[in-house]
């Protein structure tokens, strides 16, 4: 699958990408990264919460926001993924930036592209924002929403959900009842949902991840019409899984 052409990346424009929800984040966002810098752009991949540590091969800079941060980001070339956070939480876990000063690196007009992990979901595949949530910046062209295929038959609780006092109130559900093509429908739809606070002007994009099987694949599709019959102003709806 071509992630880039999917949601249509302007490759001649600035585009800031926010990804929020859960069940693959981060594979997205670096998949997105690696695809952009096979058409030689520079990249930005960063987030306004925390993630875990790439691997190396994911990236080719890694810089922690401080001091000499101009210079450090000025030496970026094309065709490559920069990595900038705030500082190194544990050996496996980085910590994001403002999403003022993402704002600021924006203005600095260094990279073509921003790609932002604007939300976290402790990897579970599936989550509703809290009223803090998610963090996107201002300049987000697009957003990516993503929801994991494998909550689909599972019960609505702290294993399989993040924030489930909050996803039950979101989706009309009660804690407990199994995860179905309809509650997580009205995940999406609602303004308190995925797509909460999302920039007016930018584009909305649905990835439905984890489609593997036929069941899985099956369940996607049926949110997909569900969203499509009810004329839901989302610019693409993605059935795939972003390991492939």
């Amino acid at each position: 699958m071509n992630l880039s052409k999917k949601i249509d990346i302007n490759l001649n424009e600035f585009e800031l990408v926010s990804i929020v929800g859960g069940g693959g984040k981060t594979t997205t966002m670096f998949k997105l990264a690696k695809e952009l810098r096979a058409l030689n752009k520079k990249v930005l991949v960063t987030t306004t919460t925390a993630i875990m540590m790439p691997d190396e091969s994911q990236y080719d800079n890694f810089i922690i926001y401080g001091e000499g941060i101009k210079d450090n980001m000025e030496n970026v070339t094309n065709g490559s993924v920069t990595v900038i956070v705030k500082n190194i939480i544990r050996e496996d876990k980085l910590k994001g930036i403002e999403k003022e000063t993402i704002e600021d690196i924006v203005s600095k007009n260094i990279f073509d592209v921003i790609l932002v992990e604007a939300d976290g979901s402790k990897r579970k595949p599936i989550k509703a924002p809290s009223y803090h949530e998610p963090v996107i910046p201002n300049s987000t062209t697009k957003v990516i929403g993503v929801i994991g295929m494998d909550s689909v038959g599972k019960e609505i609780n702290e294993k399989n959900v993040h924030r489930p006092e909050i996803f039950t109130s979101v989706t009309d559900s009660k804690f407990g009842e199994i995860i179905d093509e309809n509650i997580i429908f009205n995940l999406v739809i609602s303004n308190e949902g995925l797509y909460k606070d999302s920039p007016k002007l930018s584009k909305k994009y649905l990835i439905l991840n984890k489609a593997e099987g036929e069941e899985r694949i099956s369940s996607a599709l049926k949110i997909k019409n569900l969203l499509l019959d009810n004329e839901c102003e989302i610019d693409e709806i993605i059935v795939g899984s972003m390991n492939e």
